[in-house]
């Protein structure tokens, strides 16, 4: 198999594990993550990140281009106990998917990260056969989510946070992987794209305590190969993103719910913290 046919099959594989990141993140925030059902949802999403890592580290190394729009989820939401067959059957076409990839190469790393997907794949439609067998009859007719108690343009507002830092975060990935062998800044900015899945995740469980699933829409991703343009690109966005922040902190309505308000504030000062660091990067 040459270069430019393994990037394309392991983009394919990064788009479906996406898909699998957000379905799973989603269903887990409407759940709660303090519940059994959307704390066990979480844990997959968390491992679902890690396929998506590996294979775009293996692009970027490659010197490819990471693909980073998800692929569709399909799964059938007119029950949970119907929305998790759907989570069963999605897993299980991944198996044999990946052990014939797994086949078509020689890199040895690659053919185990390949294995590896596959049979944690296995692991997760098992984990997810018996969350199936063991919902009630109520629980498995019903579906996640709770009563919206915050004024809907208010919650408009996260939302656009939510889209926001996704994009954000995403780009932040992308560079990370694409300039992984950049001295440290590949590093780097993996640590920062940390930090933004959890200031998404913050505004992502806000929206969906109160019974809406967030938004996880794509925009354009910026696909500089110059390691400057991209860091002067990731300063503009993190000060976009800090305007955002502040600006909801500061609403009457944010400082009614202390947790909402604690987590913007953190927000506030670890993107001052970001943008202090980019700027220091971009010195001569």
């Amino acid at each position: 198999m040459d270069k430019q046919e393994l990037i394309r099959m392991l983009n394919r594989d990064i788009a479906d594990e996406h898909a699998a990141i957000i379905r799973y993140l989603i269903h887990s925030y409407l759940e709660g993550e303090d519940s059994p059902l959307g704390a066990g949802l979480l844990s997959r999403a968390r491992e679902e990140m890690w396929h998506m890592h590996w294979l775009g580290m293996i692009i970027g190394r490659k010197g490819g281009e990471p693909e980073m729009k998800p692929a569709p989820y399909p799964y059938d939401p007119t029950s949970r106990a119907t929305i998790f067959k759907s989570y069963v059957e999605y897993e299980e076409k991944l198996i044999p998917h990946y052990i014939s990839e797994a086949d078509k190469v020689d890199d040895p790393h690659i053919k185990r990260v390949l294995q590896r997907e596959a049979w944690e794949s296995d692991m997760h439609a098992k984990k997810f056969q018996r969350i199936l067998g063991k919902l009630s009859p109520e629980a498995a007719a019903g579906l996640p989510g709770a009563e919206n108690e915050l004024p809907m343009d208010f919650v408009g507002k996260i939302q656009s946070i939510v889209e926001y830092k996704y994009n954000q975060m995403l780009h932040s990935l992308r560079d990370a992987w694409v300039f992984q062998k950049e001295d440290t800044f590949g590093w780097q900015i993996m640590d920062f794209s940390m930090t933004k899945m959890k200031q998404l995740a913050h505004m992502a469980e806000e929206v969906a305590e109160n019974g809406i699933a967030p938004k996880f829409k794509i925009n354009e991703i910026n696909m500089s190969t110059s390691i400057g343009t991209a860091l002067r690109n990731a300063l503009e966005n993190v000060r976009g993103s800090h305007k955002l922040h502040a600006s909801l902190l500061s609403e009457n309505e944010t400082q009614r719910h202390l947790g909402l308000a604690t987590n913007l504030d953190l927000s506030v000062k670890q993107e001052e913290y970001e943008a202090g660091e980019i700027e220091d990067w971009l010195s001569p």
